[in-house]
């Protein structure tokens, strides 16, 4: 079976597909079982070092070529088995998790994943090594070392409760690695160097066309799935092709035409094309930090925190979802969704009413000017949005709230670029005043990864320039969620953050987002993992 190559021709990338061989979507009368499945990408990848996979194209391949000690079942949220032989034993306090190991687990370049590897990589990811440009992974939290305690035993220490930390090594962030991959620096797990990366998961990266493609082929060797998964031994297709299409017609066009199987990120205007014979949509939930806007309230304009709840007060969030999105994106109600753990019911907080908006702003000093936009002291209240480019038609979304706020005298002014310009731009508080974000992620920590000052630091809570804390409450608030060892007292913590979070108008809650996917009735056992990343292991092309 030859792999299907794609070429895209033109400025508004028309795709031509050449179908050789048993390739999916090749024709008439083809068996189930074998042939290539092409998977349509918005954005390309940027790095497969694990602890960066949070970005989706990053981990959408790293979530097919690692496997990791648990699995985060996606249908119940319940934690399982996998490369570690049972779930660990945890002490009191959650200092301390000791895991033992299956046996005969290889990465495909047939080292072996024993005790003495598992700690290097979570040495690595729970460490990071800033000579290498590595960065500590923001699942792990309170990470000291880990120790071998036998070939098949590992015992890893913390510094303080380290609760989540279960689940973290069921994230792609904690992605198993063979020893010569991990003593790569930060620049060798980019593009260039993908085929180099090597896992022990299902598939194997065999080629790459930097920017544009990554075909994976099944290793015909794997036998080391979760028990619970469908079925076991090596995946039933033959490999992957990886494409990218940032242009969503292109995407649509090509699934709903029958040149590709599957499409990532399928706008909501066009879900209704996906109704039709043939074809199906999945809508997988992320399970975390709602699509939310992060007001940055260490920027003079937003220190007031009246203006910052006249902006929530003059958003009208279910305008905003009913105009441009389905019922796959209910309104928030909180900053997490509600299947996310430790999720918090502060609806209250986000009531739509532009009248006490302008009240609000009038109290904080801030009067219209002549062509409309609020004055205080010569300056203009004018703040920059990001275009959020992974999250759903994000610049409609913004250009829709420039509209709004236009209304209550707030101007907004929308950053654009690409991913790069964007990755730059959103650590800075003079550029980017409001960010437009989300984080998925099934379990508590979420919270603090999103926010925390040492983690993603959406909020810029703390200032990359002078390291200032604005906020020291909050860091403590989102550190507890990470650092206290039972189930009850992390959900009094998360609903503790989630409330002071509420209070001080720092974040305003949009939709629940989903990662929607378009594929051919013939693709069949696709599933996600447990926040909306895809898995190709169950898959079969049927026809």
């Amino acid at each position: 079976m030859k792999k299907r190559r794609v070429a895209w021709i033109g400025a508004i990338a028309a795709v031509a597909i050449a179908m050789t061989g048993c390739s999916a979507g090749a024709g008439e009368g083809e068996s189930s079982g074998g042939g290539t499945l092409t998977y349509l990408e918005p954005q390309t990848w940027i790095t497969l070092y694990p602890p960066q996979g949070g970005f989706y194209p990053n981990g959408g391949v790293i979530n097919q070529i690692t496997d990791r000690l648990l699995w985060q079942n996606p249908e119940t949220l319940e934690l399982e088995p996998w490369i570690a032989a049972e779930l660990p034993e945890v002490n009191a306090d959650a200092t301390e998790y000791v895991f033992k190991l299956r046996e005969g687990v290889t990465y495909s370049d047939g080292t072996p994943l024993d005790a003495e590897n598992v700690v290097k990589n979570i040495d690595l990811f729970g460490k990071g090594d800033p000579d290498r440009g590595l960065p500590v992974s923001e699942a792990i939290n309170n990470y000291d070392h880990g120790e071998v305690v036998d070939e098949h035993t590992v015992r890893f220490v913390f510094s303080a409760p380290s609760p989540g930390f279960a689940q973290a090594v069921s994230t792609i962030n904690s992605g198993l690695l063979s020893n010569a991959t991990l003593d790569r620096t930060s620049e060798e797990f980019g593009p260039g160097n993908a085929t180099e990366i090597i896992g022990s998961g299902p598939f194997v990266i065999e080629d790459e066309k930097i920017g544009s493609e990554l075909s994976l082929k099944t290793r015909e060797d794997y036998d080391w799935a979760p028990e619970s998964r469908e079925h076991q031994g090596a995946a039933r297709i033959d490999g992957v092709d990886f494409i990218v299409a940032s242009e969503a017609s292109v995407r649509v066009g090509t699934v709903v035409s029958g040149q590709a199987d599957v499409a990532r990120t399928i706008p909501a205007p066009d879900e209704k094309q996906f109704d039709a014979d043939g074809l199906g949509l999945v809508a997988a939930a992320t399970n975390g930090v709602d699509n939310s806007l992060n007001f940055r309230f260490g920027h003079p304009l937003l220190q007031d925190i009246r203006v910052r709840q006249a902006l929530i007060a003059g958003i009208d969030r279910e305008a905003i979802v009913d105009t441009l999105f389905t019922e796959n994106y209910p309104l928030a109600t909180g900053i997490l969704a509600k299947s996310a753990r430790g999720y918090t019911d502060t609806s209250s907080f986000y009531v739509y009413d532009q009248d006490r908006a302008k009240q609000l702003l009038d109290e904080a000093g801030w009067k219209p000017g002549a062509d409309g936009i609020r004055e205080k002291d010569g300056q203009k209240l004018e703040l920059t949005f990001n275009e959020a480019l992974p999250q759903p038609r994000s610049k409609e979304v913004v250009t829709l709230i420039q509209e709004q706020l236009a209304e209550i005298g707030v101007g907004v002014k929308i950053f654009p670029g690409d991913q790069v310009a964007q990755d730059e731009a959103q650590r800075s508080l003079d550029t980017i005043q409001v960010f437009h974000s989300m984080v998925g992620r099934a379990d508590f920590d979420v919270l603090k990864s999103q926010l925390y000052s040492g983690n993603r630091n959406a909020l810029v809570n703390k200032n990359p320039d002078t390291g200032q804390i604005s906020d020291p409450e909050l860091d403590r608030l989102l550190a507890a969620i990470a650092s206290v060892p039972t189930t009850e007292e992390r959900e009094a913590a998360s609903a503790a953050a989630q409330q002071y979070i509420a209070d001080q108008a720092y974040v305003l809650p949009l939709f629940e987002e989903p990662q929607v996917f378009g594929l051919r009735d013939a693709v069949q056992g696709f599933t996600t993992e447990s926040i909306g990343r895809p898995s190709f292991y169950d898959v079969t092309l049927e026809g």
